[in-house]
C-alpha cells in the first residue's frame, strides 16, 4: 500500500488560454463551468467533438482573471491545442503550450486541499485513492520536489486507476461519450452550463437513459494496454468494451479501468483481448454507478 510519496508527472503537459475572454472561450467549447470557476477552485473538464465524443479529459484552474491552465497527458496536448485554436476566431484569448514553464508532481498524503477539486496555490486537490489523500501539485520548472518518499509514475497512475479516473489518451481519442468514464460521476459535467461541441448528444445520454456502457475496475493477471479490446466470453465475435487505464498493481498483476456493456456483467465473464484472453476480476469503485442492463 502507498501511505506517501510523490511522483514527478514527465508524462503530462499544461495548456495554457491567456486574455481578457480566455474563460468566456474555454466556457463554450469545455463540458464544465470556466466563467463562475474562483481562484480556490479547479474543475475536471472533457472536451468533445460534434458527436459528443471526448478528444481529451483534463485538470483547469484559473490561476488568474485572464487565465486558465489545463493539465493533461501530454499525448492528447497538441491535438487539443491545434483543435481549440480552429475556434478562437475573433476572441481575446491566446492558446499555448505551456509545459515547459510546469513541473507536474503527483502527491500523496496528508497536506491536500480539504475538499475535491479544490485548489490552494500550487495544489489542486484529486479524488482519494486506496484511502489516500491526493493532490496535483503545479510548480515552477526549477522547484524543488516536495520531501516526501519518491514514488514512480507507474504507481501514481495505481492510483488514478483505483480512483475510478480514466483519462483520455491518444488510443481512446473519440472513443467515448463523458458518461462512458464516468466523467460526469466524478464532478467533470457541468448540465446547467450553456452550449459547447457535442452538448446535445452529452445532455441525451444523460436524460434520456441511454447510458449502456460504462467503466468499471478491474485487476488482471496478464498486462493490458489502454484502448486494447475486451471480449466476453459469451460473444467471440464483438468487442464488449475497451481500456481506458491501466497500471501494474503493487500486490501483483495489474489493475485497469475498462469501459464495458453493462449487459456483460450479468453473466459469464470478461477477457482480455479476446475470449481465450486473461480474465478480469471485478473490483469495487470507490463511488457507486446505477447499473442498467437493458438492452
Amino acid at each position: 500500500m502507498i501511505q506517501q510519496g510523490v511522483a514527478r508527472l514527465t508524462e503530462w503537459g499544461v495548456l495554457r488560454a491567456s486574455g481578457e475572454e480566455a474563460a468566456k472561450f474555454l466556457h463554450g467549447q469545455l463540458t464544465q463551468d470556466i466563467v463562475l470557476m474562483s481562484a480556490g477552485q479547479a474543475r475536471l473538464a472533457g472536451f468533445c467533438s460534434a458527436k459528443g465524443r471526448l478528444l481529451a479529459s483534463f485538470i483547469a484552474w484559473k490561476p488568474a482573471p485572464d487565465e486558465v491552465l489545463m493539465a493533461m497527458p501530454a499525448e492528447v496536448l497538441p491535438a487539443v491545442l491545434k483543435r481549440l485554436s480552429m475556434f478562437v476566431l475573433r476572441a481575446k484569448c491566446k492558446l499555448s503550450d505551456a509545459s515547459a514553464q510546469f513541473a507536474l508532481w503527483g502527491v500523496v498524503g496528508d497536506g491536500a486541499p480539504a475538499e475535491v477539486w479544490q485548489r490552494n496555490g500550487d495544489a489542486i486537490r484529486l479524488p482519494d485513492a486506496a484511502g489516500q489523500q491526493r493532490y496535483l501539485l503545479a510548480q515552477g520548472p526549477e522547484a524543488v520536489a516536495p520531501a516526501l518518499p519518491a514514488i514512480s509514475e507507474a504507481q501514481w497512475q495505481w492510483l488514478d486507476v483505483q480512483s475510478g479516473l480514466a483519462w483520455v489518451r491518444g488510443a481512446t481519442v473519440e472513443q467515448f461519450v463523458p458518461q462512458m468514464i464516468n466523467l460526469e460521476l466524478l464532478g467533470g459535467v457541468n448540465f446547467q452550463k450553456g452550449c459547447y461541441p457535442g452538448q446535445e448528444i452529452v445532455a441525451r445520454s444523460q436524460y434520456r437513459g441511454t447510458i449502456k456502457r460504462r467503466t468499471f475496475l478491474f485487476d488482471s493477471e496478464a498486462p493490458a494496454a489502454i484502448g486494447q479490446e475486451i471480449f466476453h466470453s459469451g460473444d467471440a465475435e464483438q468487442p464488449a468494451g475497451l481500456v481506458a487505464g491501466v497500471a501494474p498493481n503493487p500486490a501483483g498483476g495489474y489493475s485497469l479501468l475498462a469501459e464495458v456493456k453493462m449487459a456483460a456483467l450479468t453473466a459469464g465473464s470478461l477477457h482480455l483481448g479476446n475470449v481465450s484472453g486473461a480474465e478480469l476480476k471485478a473490483r469495487p469503485l470507490p463511488y457507486d454507478i446505477d447499473v442498467d442492463v437493458t438492452e
